[in-house]
Formats: structure tokens, sequence, C-alpha cells
């Protein structure tokens, strides 16, 4: 390729991500304005922008999505959820994760092969595993903005953490029987469960390694840097072993999360947490822009009668939706006839159940895995790739406008209530209080002998710094009505801070301090007025 190609190449795709950053940051910004969920608006703007003639379509590689997307959303997702209430949920994640996604993948295969007789049985469960799994980021960019109860939110965001990997075992089986291999129900077992276990191994392992290189590590920068590669390289490890990258990065992201406070200095925690919050803000909304681009290629590629079309569409949306339901409620409620499970966890109402089943939306990953479908079946037979590629972005479409959009008047419709912040302030006054004391006693043992040497009024500051924790939990339980002492404190404060950032910077134009000077001055103020505001 002549090199005046290439760098127009280069400048073409260096242009390309500039504008999907940018669609990305005006319409989340559009979203937040008008109260509209972002994902929902990110994936009109990008069919939107598929159908203007002029518009340069963009691929979505299934290899990019699942080996350079997927496992880094993943990984923030596992992080960043409570290891305990994973545990207390995990029997009805799992009966999700696993029963309800086999469960959905044969009945969508088995409907589509009795509405489309000339599909065979293997390509359609192969199809079913495609639509089968809810996404994990819909789930964790919807459910908390609708705000959903935060064991809802727990259930839901733990299904979408495993569902992919049993989806794909699921897929993987059918296109090797679609495709002329014999596949045996001990192959399948045998490969679930080296899938499964393989993952969990090499989770388990990487959670060790990259522990051990946050415990030892002391620079932010470098911690950060380790964060990056942790999905990487556990996701390839998986995969290289033919074990489940899904599971291992779930596995590895739960128990660094769990373990992140003992294993890395506060500098290194608010760094990563900064970092992979703005990762997550541009990956979530590249994805969804990217699945409405895919509209008009989709379209053009389609084949299919439109009888037909039509047909398979209803057919495969009602099924996947309705075995949600019919899932749902039986795993519900016939678990609670073991005594141990009675015991330990009360039948819910029945809206809970129902709330669950409609919170099905899925994402890129389906699309991503039906583009990986392949385009010939055994012995050359041809089958209707183009429809399983429009199925699963109609899914994605009709599942994300429709129930994601009523997915908040569904659960007022319910009476789903939010959990109660003067429960979680409450738990935290009580729990501060014990802080303080703890501080106290430490401060006071630590002063032994030191009396006469320390400053009196360090001392004194300190003390009154346990005073105003302990004092700032229970000033939260107190209504609305009127500006609490630390509000005030910190209203002044910040215009302190103002007025001295503007003699700084006043100083460093006049060139009475260099630049360096100021940067440092300003990152102190800075990180002052962050800590003031952070908990508004």
């Amino acid at each position: 390729m002549p090199v005046g190609s290439r760098e127009r190449a280069d400048v073409t795709a260096l242009l390309t991500v500039v504008a999907l950053v940018t669609v990305v940051v005006a319409v989340s910004a559009l979203a937040r304005r008008f109260g509209v969920l972002a994902p929902i608006l990110l994936l009109v703007a990008g069919i939107v922008l598929s159908l203007i003639p002029g518009v340069p379509h963009i691929d979505l590689d299934p290899e990019i999505v699942l080996t350079w997307i997927l496992p880094p959303l993943l990984y923030v997702a596992a992080v960043n959820t409570s290891v305990q209430a994973f545990r207390v949920n995990l029997r009805p994640i799992l009966l999700l994760a696993v029963g309800l996604v086999v469960f959905t993948a044969l009945s969508v295969g088995y409907a589509l092969h009795l509405v489309l007789p000339a599909v065979p049985l293997a390509a359609a469960v192969a199809l079913g595993a495609v639509v089968a799994p809810p996404d994990a980021v819909s789930a964790s960019a919807i459910a908390r903005r609708v705000g959903l109860p935060r064991r809802q939110v727990a259930i839901l965001e733990g299904e979408s953490l495993i569902n992919d990997a049993t989806a794909l075992v699921i897929f993987g089986v059918a296109v090797s029987a679609a495709t002329g291999r014999a596949v045996s129900a001990g192959d399948i077992g045998l490969n679930a469960a080296l899938a499964t276990v393989g993952g969990v191994a090499v989770g388990a392992v990487g959670a060790v390694v990259f522990g051990a290189l946050h415990r030892r590590i002391t620079q932010p920068l470098l911690d950060n840097a380790v964060s990056l590669i942790v999905p990487f390289v556990v996701y390839a490890a998986g995969v290289s072993i033919h074990a489940s990258g899904v599971v291992a990065v779930v596995i590895t992201g739960l128990s660094l999360g769990h373990r992140y406070p003992i294993l890395m200095s506060a500098a290194s925690r608010l760094q990563m947490e900064a970092f992979w919050r703005m990762v997550s803000f541009l990956l979530e909304g590249v994805v969804f822009v990217l699945v409405g681009l895919q509209m008009r290629q989709t379209l053009d590629q389609l084949r299919t009668p439109v009888g037909t079309v039509a047909l398979a569409t209803v057919v495969v949306l009602v099924t996947l939706i309705l075995a949600r339901f019919v899932w749902m409620y039986p795993a519900t409620y016939l678990t609670q006839l073991l005594p141990r499970v009675r015991a330990r966890d009360a039948a819910p109402h029945p809206r809970v159940p129902t709330l669950l089943a409609w919170a099905g939306m899925r994402g890129v990953v389906t699309l991503a895995t039906a583009l990986a479908l392949p385009a010939t079946l055994a012995h050359g037979a041809r089958y209707p790739r183009d429809l399983f590629v429009f199925l699963a972005f109609a899914t994605i479409v009709v599942t994300l406008l429709m129930q994601g959009m009523t997915l908040p008047a569904v659960a007022r419709w319910l009476r789903i209530e939010p959990d109660d912040p003067k429960d979680d302030l409450l738990a935290e006054a009580a729990v501060q209080q014990a802080a303080s004391r703890a501080a106290r006693e430490r401060l006071e043992k630590e002063i032994v002998g030191q009396e006469d040497e320390l400053p009196a009024d360090v001392v004194e500051r300190l003390r009154g710094k346990i005073d105003l924790r302990a004092n700032i939990a229970w000033e939260r339980l107190g209504g609305r009505r009127r500006e609490t002492p630390t509000e005030a404190y910190s209203r002044l404060r910040a215009a302190m801070l103002e007025a001295e950032r503007d003699v700084f910077r006043l100083a460093r134009d006049e060139g009475r301090i260099p630049e360096e000077v100021l940067r440092d001055v300003q990152r102190d103020l800075d990180l002052e007025e962050s800590l003031m505001r952070g908990r508004k």
C-alpha cells in the first residue's frame, strides 16, 4: 500500500474514533439534560446516523467485541459488584445465568425450527444461544439508573456477569452440531464443566498474581497500568486453555474488587476509580452507538423474504420474552419447597419476579456472537445467516427500547419501592461512631510519650477531625429543610479555596512563581474541594 494511502487510512480511523467519542459525549449530555436513559438514546442515535446518506459504515468485528470490549466491561462490573451480595444471591443468580439461558436457547431454537422447518434445529438453537443472555452493560447501565432496589440490581448484574459464559458454551456446541461435528450429551457436559472449572481456576490464579502485584506497587500510575491489563491477560489465559475467559475475568474482578481496600493505597484507589469510570463511560457509550450503526448494513444484507422475516422476528421475540416469565416464577417459588432455602430466604412478593422477568435487555454481545456464525453448515449447506443477524439486531433494539424504556413505569406500576437511603445513612452513622472511637484510641496511643514534643494545636485539630466525621453521618439523617453545619462549612470553604486559586494563578501569570508550583498547589486545593463535594 502506498504511504499516502496508509496515511489516509490512519487519518480516517482517527477521525472515526473521534467522531464516535464526540457522539457519545454529546448524546450522553443530552440524555442527562432531558432525563432519558443514555444507553437507549445512544442506540437511537446510532440507528439514525446509520440511515443518513454519506455516514461511513463501521463494521462490528465480533473478535474485537469479544476480546477487547467485553473483558474490560465485565471486569469493571465485577470489581464494583459486592461479593457479599453475590454470595447471598448466588442461587437466583445461577438459576438465571445458567438455567434460564439454557431454557431460553432451547425454547427459541425449537420455536424457530417449528415455524421454519428448513432451518436445521442445531442452527436454530445456536441462534437461541445468541439471543438468550441479557447484556452486562445493559443491566448495569439501566437497572441502576432506574433506581431499582439493591437486591434486584445485584441479581440482574450477577446474572449478566455469568450468563455470557453459558451462552457461549451452548453456541459452540450448537455450531459444532450444525456444521457436522458429532456432539454427544457427554461432550456437552464435559465441555461445560471444563469451561467453568477452568475459568474459575484461571480467575483464581489471576486474583492471586495481580493481587500480589497491587500489594507491592506503591505508585498510583503503575497500579493503574496493571489494572488496565488485568482483564485482557486473564481473558486470554482462559481462552488459551479452552476455558471460559468470561468466568475467569469475573472471578478475578470479584476477588480484587473485594480486596482493593487492603491491596492499594488511597491515592491508587482514587486514581483507579476515576480512570475506570471514564473507560466504562466511553466503552459503554461506543458499544450502544456501534450497535445502532449496524442498522443499515443489516438491512442491506437481508435477502430473506419479508414475510419470513416478520414471522421469525415475532416468534423469536415473543418466545424470548415469554421464556423469561415462564422460567422466573417456578425458579423463584419451587425452590421454596426446600426447607433449607425456605429457612434462609423468604419467598418474595410476585411483583419481584415480575420485575426481574421484564428486565431482559440484550446488548452488543448478542450481535457480535451472531456475526460469528459460520457462512455455511455441514456439507456446504446454506441457511439464512442474514436472517439470524437481523434477528439478533432486532432483539437488541426491541428489548432495549421496549423493556428498557418502560422498566421505570413497570417498577412504579408494580409499586417496587427503591431502597430507603435513610437505612444506609443510619447504618453508616452507627458504624462511623465505632470508627471514630477506634480513631480516637489510635490517636491517644500514638501520642503516648510525645505530649511535650507535639504541638498542642495539632492534637486538638486531629481530635476535632474525629468529631467532625462522626457528626457528618448524623447530619445527613436530618431533613433538607435547612443547611447543615457541614454543608455551610463546605460552601464557605469552597469560596475560600477559589480565592486562593485566583491568587496563585495571578502570581503565575506575573512570573512570581513557576508553573510547577501552581500545579502542586492547585492539586492540593482540588483534592480538598473534591473531598468536600464527593458525598453530595
